[in-house]
């Protein structure tokens, strides 16, 4: 291996690692790393490179991008199923209608990306800083997401069946879980997700299906859920601080509502 290979290969296992160890009061690592370098905002390949990469995919041996930095690239109605795009640079890359089904995300860096329309069912997206994405009628149905997801916009997007919870038999890094914090989820299908100590602070949730979902613990301080639907999630431990729950569809059907935090301090008219 030569030594400009050997670089790289230290460089990115560094950022690799340095992505992982998250704590629960810093998931993301914006504040140590210079958002305008090269690194984060260029591209080392072009659209046609991708798809080249792709044409020689195959089930055993997927596309593997780890690493790559493909920012601000029109990668559009693509085929990734399956692809491998570990601690990729991809910010502001426009994936608007692309298959990313079964793809590992983890510790990508998706800033301001547009996954409007996209397809991440069964998509692995774990330490990824995904602030201010769009995933505007994105389908992450059964997906893995432990991301920062602060600002992001997914109206009308389903997370039904994913797992955003904090696991808590592996959180010896720190509180690994999604942050949607001031989050745009309105008419969200969340139906049965796992939202278990989900940071869900001041987002909205106007007229979202969170049927069967469990909000465990979860974090709705100032979150809007006017009109959402309640019908079976599980509200134990989760703290409704100056949360507005006007118009609630099937409250009287959700569980464990009794043992919400904060109750009083609820917004119902």
């Amino acid at each position: 291996m030569t030594r400009t290979a050997t670089l790289a290969t230290l460089g990115l296992a560094a950022l690799s690692l340095a992505l992982v160890a998250m704590t629960a009061s810093a998931q993301d690592m914006m504040r140590d790393v210079d958002l305008t370098s090269p690194a984060m905002v260029s591209a080392e390949m072009t659209r046609p490179e991708v798809e080249a990469v792709l044409a020689k995919a195959s089930a055993a041996r997927p596309a593997d991008f780890t690493g790559k930095r493909l920012s601000g690239l029109d990668l559009s109605g693509l085929d990734l199923s399956n692809a491998i795009f570990r601690a990729a640079r991809l910010n502001k890359t426009i994936l608007r209608d692309a298959r990313l089904d079964r793809a590992i995300l983890d510790q990508a860096w998706l800033l301001d990306a547009d996954l409007t329309g996209a397809s991440l069912k069964g998509a692995n997206l774990f330490a990824s800083q995904m602030a201010r994405a769009r995933l505007d009628g994105a389908n992450l149905s059964g997906a893995r997401i432990a991301a920062d997801l602060t600002g992001a916009s997914l109206v009308g997007a389903s997370i039904a069946d994913a797992h955003l919870g904090a696991d808590m038999r592996n959180q010896s890094m720190g509180l690994m879980r999604a942050v949607l914090r001031s989050a745009n989820l309105e008419r969200l299908n969340a139906r049965n997700a796992d939202l278990s100590r989900v940071d869900l602070e001041f987002a909205v949730l106007r007229g979202a299906d969170l049927s069967g979902a469990s909000l465990k613990n979860a974090q709705l301080g100032g979150a809007d859920l006017t009109g959402a639907i309640v019908i079976d999630a599980d509200f134990d431990g989760a703290d409704l601080v100056s949360a507005k729950l006007i118009a609630p569809n099937g409250l009287d059907r959700a569980k464990n509502f009794d043992k919400a935090k904060n109750r009083e301090r609820l917004i119902r008219e």
